[in-house]
């Protein structure tokens, strides 16, 4: 009986180390996720559009993540205000660190990294006068002309659009969404792409009564931190992620979206 006692602790034994060996294992195999490095100022680039963020009142949905960023981290980032097209350039070469409410491609997947925080679609804005009723009608008619701002990229139906409008010249482009809507309104462009951060600008009174929107059949489209591949190493991309993450999980980007959007809106912006 005692040798059976004998065998069956060993045994018992054995299953257990068993379990520590594999659980050390797997802990070695799993990736650790380092808090963001803060042993350098770091860069952050906004952009003036729409709810985004306004030149003129100093506020908006991404001046407020930034402020959470730079709470939650406890690094020191130098925040700055330049057009879309200049801060992909800097993103690519490594001379600014981040930027935020960025979509992906194939092209920027190569510089780029991303921490997703909302989703949402695009719609075509467009002249009453231009008599279109479908955004299929405003491509067949070549008088119809296209705006854009430098540097923005859109959902696939819309980037389609716009790659085979300006391939027959018919793209006019601009750095922010202002100059856009005066030239829409003076017909010198039939058309804009807008999202819902522009959806107070639109509700202007000559804006909304000159204008009609149209949808795209497209999903909605992620949008998120951006991160430069060649200023952040790989590790320190998920540390980043995972603030972003963290933000989403405690409801704080969901707040912070209430403060612009009705509560159903932001709900459904920033959970998918």
């Amino acid at each position: 009986m005692h040798r059976v006692a004998r065998f069956r602790a060993i045994g018992t034994w054995l299953i257990a180390a068993s379990f520590v060996v594999a659980s050390t294992a797997w802990a070695a195999d799993k990736p650790v996720v380092d808090k963001p490095d803060c042993s350098r100022p770091l860069s952050l680039a906004l952009h003036d559009h729409g709810l985004l963020y306004s030149g003129q009142t100093g506020e908006g949905i991404d001046k407020d993540i930034a402020d959470e960023l730079i709470r939650r981290s406890g690094c020191k980032i130098i925040v700055s205000v330049m057009p879309r097209a200049r801060i992909w350039q800097l993103i690519e070469s490594g001379a600014l660190d981040f930027s935020l409410s960025g979509i992906t491609n194939d092209a920027r997947d190569r510089f780029a990294a991303f921490a997703w925080y909302v989703s949402n679609k695009y719609y075509l804005l467009v002249h009453k006068d231009a008599d279109v009723r479908s955004v299929a009608d405003f491509e067949r008619n070549p008088a119809l002309r296209l705006g854009v701002i430098r540097g923005f990229r859109y959902s696939a139906s819309a980037n389609r659009l716009v790659d085979a409008l300006d391939a027959d010249r018919r793209v006019s482009y601009a750095t922010s969404l202002e100059p856009l809507y005066q030239v829409l309104l003076d017909k010198r462009v039939h058309a804009m792409i807008i999202e819902p951060f522009d959806y107070p600008s639109i509700e202007r009174g000559k804006i909304r009564d000159q204008t009609a929107i149209l949808a795209f059949d497209d999903p909605a489209v992620p949008h998120g931190l951006i991160m430069s591949r060649r200023s952040l190493s790989p590790e320190q991309q998920q540390a980043w992620r995972a603030v972003v993450d963290g933000m989403r999980a405690d409801g704080s980007m969901r707040r912070i979206f209430e403060k612009y959007f009705t509560p159903d809106l932001a709900l459904a912006m920033t959970q998918f």
